[in-house]
């Protein structure tokens, strides 16, 4: 398995100031890293268009020597007007296409909006979430871009859940991103959940978190309530609750070979704790691939 870090990593460096998007390739490459994960949306911070951000950005990475592969952007298919949706997102497939980067990662809902009319169940919701996922998979198919939704946004965060997201929408251009450690916002055991679903996993994301029990006081600020109750705080890679070591190693053994995203989300030093992470990132994966 190969290292790569998300820009969005950097989030609190750039939304300071003190970094732009440019600079985070920069210190990427400094820091002896192969890859860069792109997380962009329909704003860039120059104020320029998304396709000329990319581009641009895409220009500055290669010229570094870093490979860029994959485009991650965000996504609502449980919306007012679904089809406006998906043409949004086919935007960002067509911008990815260009800068020939050969993975698109996007949402898939992040819950149900204001006037929705239906009984507010996640069954109830797939048939119209897989008819979009389906459309856009089959678009970017036609673009040379494979697309791909990881464990995010509560609606659609379990195992069973991304497992009858998969069944439903059955297109073979349409695949996992493998987050070890989001399935800890809907209370479940991430080495269990991961387990479930690696034949489908074309990318990986690592994170970590600290968990404490809903049972006990408020930790304070920095902490989130996980979908059941209990408290959760992004960290350090490799010095949190989750199992990552064991989650890295399952997918391993499962004969994936792909990248490995470092995204780090935690309250402390930011470029400290990008460090540290990758150090921890790398002694681990050098220890599961012998």
């Amino acid at each position: 398995m190969k290292t790569c870090i998300s820009t969005y990593s950097f989030y609190r460096l750039i939304h300071s100031g003190a970094m732009n998007h440019f600079d985070v390739l920069d210190k990427i490459h400094e820091m002896g890293v192969p890859a860069a994960e792109f997380v962009l949306d329909d704003n860039p911070p120059d104020g320029s268009t998304p396709r000329d951000f990319c581009l641009r950005l895409t220009e500055h990475a290669r010229k570094l020597g870093l490979d860029v592969p994959i485009y991650t952007t965000g996504a609502n298919f449980c919306c007012p007007d679904v089809e406006a949706e998906i043409r949004r997102v086919e935007k960002h497939i067509d911008i990815a296409s260009e800068a020939g980067i050969p993975l698109l990662r996007h949402d898939i809902a992040t819950g149900f909006y204001d006037g929705y009319q239906g009984i507010q169940t996640f069954e109830a919701i797939l048939p119209t979430l897989a008819a979009a996922i389906r459309e856009v998979a089959d678009y970017a198919q036609k673009k040379g871009v494979t697309t791909c939704s990881e464990n995010h946004g509560r609606l659609v965060q379990d195992s069973d859940r991304m497992l009858a997201v998969f069944s439903a929408v059955n297109h073979p251009n349409y695949r996992y991103l493998c987050d070890i450690g989001n399935f800890g916002g809907v209370d479940e055991d991430c080495a269990v959940a991961v387990s479930k679903l690696l034949p489908l996993i074309s990318h990986v994301h690592a994170k970590d978190s600290f968990v404490r029990s809903g049972m006990r006081p408020d930790p304070g600020r920095g902490w989130n309530l996980s979908r059941a109750g209990n408290y959760r705080r992004a960290t350090i890679f490799g010095q949190g609750d989750q199992p990552a070591y064991q989650c890295l190693k399952i997918i391993y053994n499962s004969g994936y070979r792909g990248y490995v995203s470092l995204e780090f989300e935690g309250m402390e030093d930011n470029m400290e704790a990008i460090t540290i992470s990758m150090e921890n990132l790398n002694r681990y994966l050098a220890q599961i691939m012998g």
